[in-house]
């Protein structure tokens, strides 16, 4: 059926459906210190987050990298596709897991899923 033949109240639930879909679509990145603000709200979440490497660690595959984006500092686990170089601006999505919280610190992690360029 063609767009055009359909009434103006089908057309226009037809587009607030898709602008509802794509408004649910993640498509930028979380500042780190909301993650780290609200640990518990986003546990075991698909997050997506980018910043600058500030340091990393890896062999044979495998490693973890430090990831600032000017609002916070978030170590990522990378799971097979090797750590960025040191300096580098990257995106990443993956897994958020608070791990703890001690008073005001919380020790939280990203289990890379899928890295991007910011």
């Amino acid at each position: 059926m063609h767009f055009a033949i359909l009434s103006p109240t089908v057309r226009r639930a037809t587009l607030i459906l898709a602008l509802a879909g794509l408004a649910g679509c993640k498509s930028s990145a979380t500042p780190i210190k909301t993650l780290l603000d609200d640990p518990s709200r986003f546990d075991k979440q698909t997050v997506r987050v980018a910043g600058e490497v500030t340091g990393s660690i890896g062999a044979l595959g495998y490693g973890a990298y430090s990831l600032d984006d000017g609002t916070g500092s978030l170590a990522v686990v990378s799971q097979g596709g090797g750590v960025p170089r040191q300096g580098a601006r990257v995106g990443v999505e993956g897994t958020f897991r608070s791990a703890y919280m001690l008073g005001t610190e919380t020790a939280a992690v990203l289990l890379e899923k899928r890295r991007f360029t910011p």
